[in-house]
């Protein structure tokens, strides 16, 4: 029986049809506009609950945060996409502050119901958490409590939230806009063509040095002429956050992603000591790949090249069918959710013009569905990015039967959902590679994911660290931002490099993000936190899959120390758990340096 041919552009009108011009949209929009003032009404009409039968209105209310909420992050996530699949949509831009807007006003109104909760006495409180209709949201609501304890009063809060529309979000989205005018020139059968950066960026894993090198001169060209305005971006953004931080009282600029990660300190801190005490698998790996391609030391451009200067290239027909015949070996759930998600057209992933750099998952929670983001070229990078993607919109999917306000997991361990996919796909690949040479590209391909998890992704963590520090005492120039940025890579990769990417913060979407501050550490969690996991299905097989599903169910309700507890027997504030994973990747890059002796 001939394969399903799957389609390399997502639908989007089965939301709103018409795009950025979408009427129905603007419905939507308009219905919203509407709404959330009732909901501020409504909370600001709320009796502060004085006994446990309080929790009949609390319910209510409930019921109509969660509703707003569900249609606001529908409306984002639409803009996003139309954002990503065209950058020169200029509607899409107009959307995305219409969104923003609507969000901003949104919390302010949960603002003021936060403030009720916190209101409640002590008592009363533990008696409302333990009725029948609000002891599933236990954690979640106190959760809530407790950040709105450790926030200014109400009004200035409000205040923080309207002045972010046109200050804090606006640069993220002025980021945006800049993004979308950097053009990567690159010679091709005699002819210059102005790629995308998320063409340029596919370039890094091509066979041809030489290729990989003008592509990176351009590129760093390409970043470094709008410098001045990255930094401006940059500097801002920062600022924001640290003037609200000090209004706070938070003098841990670490903080914020902490909680927001529902993560402690002294698991962020054993997890980054045991990788910096076992990285010389990798720098060996580094080391010799620099050998097997014929340089001293490896350059930036390099890290992604394929070794023996071949490029393995499959169609996006192929890649899917592979995904899918890796995630079968797994279980039935992930296998025909994958499957629907390739046949009903969830993915966006068309090498063009146009297009946003990088790869995401997005969630329409309104439709219970998701769309996939990427720019596939048939690299093996490329297969890894949609599987991890594909775990993505596989943890979403598994969180339908759970209530909307327990669906909101901290990004740490949305990564372990993407990580996990992506590692199926991987060591399956190994196993079942048809010749040596496809075996050793295939294991390589994991360990350079290995060194982009606890290298790369180090650097980021130490490079934001020491600009903060910098921050606090002024602006910074771009100059001086770049300089941070090579010596935070120089740390993180035990100066194994020839040469480094000192405009790196520019070209890195993750360091102008908005929603969550320090958008890295939580990659490396989750990536070790998976092979935990993976571990465990291993040992049980098919049979793991219920038990991994439990696991992500629970991941919008509860600490992560708690939920390794629970579910792995794991205590992730001692050494152990992280030398075991990373033991793992010690594993694979021996295994790949043996294999090339």
């Amino acid at each position: 029986m001939k394969a399903a041919t799957y389609a390399e552009t997502w639908d989007l009108d089965v939301f709103f049809e018409g795009g950025s011009k979408s009427e129905s949209f603007k419905r939507h929009l308009e219905e919203l506009e509407k709404d959330v003032p009732l909901f501020k009404a409504e909370a600001d009409q709320l009796d502060v609950p004085s006994s446990k039968e309080d929790h009949v209105y609390l319910n209510e209310i409930l019921d109509s945060f969660q509703g707003i909420a569900k249609r606001i992050r529908q409306a984002g996530a639409f803009v996003g996409c139309l954002q990503a699949q065209d950058t020169e949509d200029k509607n899409a831009a107009v959307l995305r502050g219409k969104v923003t807007q609507l969000s901003s006003h949104f919390q302010n109104a949960l603002a003021r119901l936060d403030q009720k909760l916190v209101k409640v006495e002590d008592r009363i409180w533990e008696e409302l958490i333990l009725t029948e209709s609000l002891a599933d949201l236990s954690y979640v609501l106190t959760e809530r409590r407790n950040k709105a304890k450790n926030k200014l009063p109400m009004e200035q809060e409000t205040l923080i939230n309207a002045l972010s529309v046109d200050g804090y979000h606006a640069w993220g989205q002025f980021y945006d806009t800049l993004v979308s005018t950097v053009k990567i020139p690159f010679r091709e059968n005699g002819e210059v063509k102005e790629l995308s950066v998320g063409q340029a960026a596919n370039k890094f894993s091509s066979g041809d040095r030489e290729v990989r090198k003008a592509v990176f001169e351009e590129w760093e060209k390409a970043w470094g002429s709008k410098a001045d305005l990255f930094a401006q971006t940059l500097n801002h953004l920062a600022g924001f956050r640290l003037n609200v931080y000090e209004k706070r009282g938070w003098n841990d600029v670490l903080s914020e992603p902490l909680e927001i990660n529902r993560m402690k300190r002294e698991t962020l801190d054993v997890m980054w000591k045991v990788i910096s005490e076992n990285k010389q698998s990798l720098v060996k790996y580094l080391k010799r790949k620099a050998e097997l391609l014929g340089v001293e030391k490896l350059s930036w451009y390099d890290l992604d090249a394929p070794i023996g200067g071949k490029e393995s290239k499959v169609s996006y027909q192929e890649g899917a069918e592979f995904i899918l015949d890796q995630f079968s070996n797994f279980g039935e759930e992930l296998t025909s959710f994958t499957k629907k998600a390739f046949e009903d057209r969830w993915i966006e992933a068309e090498d063009r013009q146009g297009k946003a750099p990088g790869g995401f998952c997005t969630s329409f929670p309104e439709s219970d569905q998701s769309r996939i983001f990427m720019t596939f070229s048939g690299t093996p990078s490329n297969i890894a990015t949609l599987a991890h993607e594909l775990g993505h919109a596989f943890h979403q999917h598994a969180m339908a039967g759970v209530h909307p306000l327990n669906r909101s997991y901290a990004m740490n361990v949305a990564e372990t959902a993407s990580t996990f996919a992506e590692m199926i796909v991987a060591d399956a690949s190994v196993k079942k590679a048809k010749t040596e040479e496809e075996r050793l590209a295939l294991l390589e391909d994991k360990v350079q994911r290995s060194v982009a998890l606890l290298m790369n992704i180090h650097g980021r963590f130490i490079f934001e660290n020491a600009f903060y520090e910098e921050r606090k005492k002024g602006m910074v120039s771009a100059e001086r931002i770049s300089e941070l940025m090579e010596d935070a890579q120089k740390e993180a990769y035990c100066d194994s490099l020839g040469e480094y990417h000192p405009h790196f913060w520019a070209s890195k979407l993750h360091f102008h993000i908005t929603g969550v501050p320090f958008y890295n550490f939580p990659y490396t969690f989750g990536y070790l936190f998976s092979l935990g996991i993976y571990a465990k299905a291993l040992e049980e097989g098919a049979a793991f899959e219920q038990k991994y599903i439990a696991l992500l169910k629970d991941t919008g309700s509860m600490q992560v120390e708690d939920l390794a507890m629970k579910h792995l027997g794991a205590d992730l504030t001692k050494e152990d758990f992280w030398k075991d994973a990373v033991a793992l990747i010690v594993q694979d890059a021996e295994e790949f340096l043996e294999a090339v002796k």
